[in-house]
C-alpha cells in the first residue's frame, strides 16, 4: 500500500523541547487540514468499518463528555471555509459527507477529522481515558489504556517516574477552558505505516535513525471543555520521508 506522507509541517520536529515540551496553543489551531488529509480519512473510515473494536471505545457514563466535544468540533468546522456544516451532517474537504450521530458521537468524531481524540476525566486523583477514537496509534493499545489513569496508560515509558507523573497531572489540572496547549514528539520508523499498535510486552525494536527512512510525529493538543470538565488529548500524525525532512530542516 502506498504510505501516507505529508511534505511540509508548521514546526520542526528535529529539535526536540524539554519534556514535557508544553506551549500555548491559538484555538483556531485545534483542528488540522493538511495535505494527507483525504488519505487519511479514508485510512480512518476503513479502520472504523474493519477494526472498530480496536480503534474505538467509550465509557457509558462518558457520553455527556463525548457529545460536548462533538459539539466542540463542530463549532470549529462551522467557521471554517473548508467544511460545510449543515443540520445532521457534515461536508468534509475531500467531498465526503458525514452523517452526524450525537448517540455514537466518538465514531462521528473519527469520521470528521484526521487527529485522533481522547477524552480524560478527572476520576478520584488521576485523568482517566473514559473515551477515545484512536485511529493510528504509535506503538500503544486502546484496549490496554482504556478505562487507565495516567500513569497507567504511560507503562512502560521509561522516563515516566513518579515526579514526571506529578508533573503530568498537575499538568491536566491546569489545563484551562480557552486557552489550549501542544506539544510534538518524533521518533524514527522503518515502517511509515499509521495504523500501529503494539502491546506493553512487545516493546518497540531499538533502531537508531541511521536504519529508518520516516520520520512519524505527533502534534499533541490538550484542550479543556466547559460543561464537563474533561480534557481532550488530540494526536494529529505526520509522517515525513527522510528526504523531505532533510530538505527542511537541513543538518547544521
Amino acid at each position: 500500500m502506498t504510505p501516507i506522507l505529508q511534505t511540509r509541517l508548521s514546526y520542526d520536529p528535529t529539535r526536540p523541547r524539554p519534556l514535557p515540551g508544553i506551549a500555548p496553543m491559538d484555538p483556531d489551531d485545534w483542528i488540522i487540514v493538511d495535505e494527507a488529509h483525504a488519505a487519511q480519512m479514508a485510512a480512518r473510515g476503513r479502520l472504523l468499518a474493519e477494526r472498530r473494536d480496536r480503534v474505538l471505545a467509550m465509557d457509558d457514563a462518558a457520553l455527556p463528555a463525548a457529545q460536548e466535544l462533538l459539539d466542540a468540533v463542530l463549532a470549529v468546522l462551522e467557521a471554517r471555509p473548508d467544511h460545510e456544516v449543515t443540520p445532521g451532517q457534515v461536508r468534509r474537504p475531500d467531498g465526503v459527507t458525514v452523517a452526524l450521530h450525537r448517540d455514537d458521537p466518538m465514531t462521528t468524531l473519527g469520521q470528521l477529522v484526521q487527529q485522533d481524540l481522547c477524552l480524560m476525566e478527572k476520576r478520584a486523583e488521576e485523568h482517566v481515558l473514559t473515551a477515545a477514537v484512536l485511529c493510528f496509534p504509535a506503538s500503544w493499545t486502546l484496549e490496554e489504556k482504556f478505562m487507565r489513569p495516567l500513569t497507567g496508560i504511560h507503562v512502560p515509558v521509561d522516563s515516566y517516574d513518579d515526579s514526571m507523573a506529578r508533573r503530568v497531572q498537575r499538568l491536566f489540572d491546569g489545563v484551562q477552558v480557552g486557552r489550549p496547549l501542544w506539544r510534538f514528539n518524533a521518533l524514527w520508523y522503518v515502517d511509515p505505516t499509521l495504523h500501529q499498535p503494539r502491546r506493553e510486552a512487545d516493546r518497540r525494536p531499538e533502531r537508531g535513525a541511521e536504519e529508518a527512512d520516516y520520520l512519524r510525529t505527533e502534534r499533541q493538543s490538550l484542550v479543556r471543555l466547559p460543561r464537563s470538565g474533561a480534557v481532550v488529548f488530540g494526536i494529529h500524525t505526520s509522517v515525513l520521508s527522510r528526504e523531505v525532512v532533510q530538505h527542511l530542516w537541513p543538518a547544521d
